[in-house]
């Protein structure tokens, strides 16, 4: 019984110093790699269906805009991404009628400078600043929120229900959109263009021998008052010789 016992305590034994071992041998594991900074074009491009929205982010270099505040902002950002179909739903020469500015702040225009989660849509204060901008200042839009807490977005040109959310860990949210948000400030309606002023020079007074039909004489002192007195003389005196030889041959009758 004895003997039993011992080999048993020596068996734990040899099973604790085993185990030890291993556990010595075996590497540590690593720790968890640090998260790269983050990239609206790579997370878009996960999306399948953004493939417009990508290449006019990267024309107009706006992803590089929006990279640098995404790594150096406390406030964050969150982008409404078109999808193909959206895009696929604008008139034909919309975008290829836009300057290089306007086809930059349209991208801006789906930017917001701030991160929005769905929740905080349902309760934000409109008008909602966006990161375009022009002569009249920053472009906004409205958010609103129905009954069934569905979350509409609106240009005054155009309103989409905002869809479900591609990205959305702070500082980043991106919402797909099956529309193209087509700021006021470029698509709306333009003002009538502005009434020619009155003429206020002063009409040149009518000569006096048009009033009664006859035809003005001409001006004093003029090459053509000239010419025209010696026509007249040449022609009286023609008359008046044609008219002597008209007596000379009656009398001589």
């Amino acid at each position: 019984m004895a003997t039993t016992s011992v080999f048993m305590v020596s068996g734990l034994a040899a099973v604790l110093v085993l185990t030890a071992t291993l556990v010595q041998a075996q590497p540590e594991a690593a720790p968890p790699a640090p998260a790269g900074p983050l990239n609206i074009t790579a997370i878009l491009a996960k999306g399948g269906q953004y493939t417009s929205f990508i290449r006019l982010i990267r024309q107009t270099r706006v992803d590089e805009q929006v990279n640098s505040q995404l790594n150096n902002s406390y406030n964050g950002l969150t982008v409404f991404a078109p999808t193909d179909n959206a895009f696929a739903g604008l008139k034909a020469g919309t975008l290829n009628g836009l300057s290089q500015q306007q086809q930059i702040e349209l991208v801006l225009y789906h930017v917001l400078p701030r991160y929005y989660s769905l929740t905080a849509f349902q309760t934000a204060s409109n008008p909602v600043m966006t990161q375009a901008s022009g002569k009249t200042g920053v472009w906004t839009l409205n958010v609103t929120a129905s009954s069934d807490h569905q979350v509409n977005v609106s240009t005054g040109v155009v309103e989409a229900p905002i869809n479900n959310a591609i990205y959305a860990d702070f500082p980043l949210a991106v919402y797909s959109v099956e529309k193209v948000l087509l700021p006021y400030e470029i698509f709306g309606p333009k003002p009538p263009a502005a009434a020619p002023k009155p003429s206020t020079k002063k009409p040149s007074p009518a000569p006096e021998h048009a009033a009664d039909g006859r035809a003005a004489p001409p001006p004093e002192g003029s090459s053509d008052s000239g010419a025209s007195l010696k026509a007249r003389e040449a022609g009286w005196g023609f008359i008046a010789g044609v008219a002597l030889l008209g007596i000379a041959a009656g009398n001589l009758l």
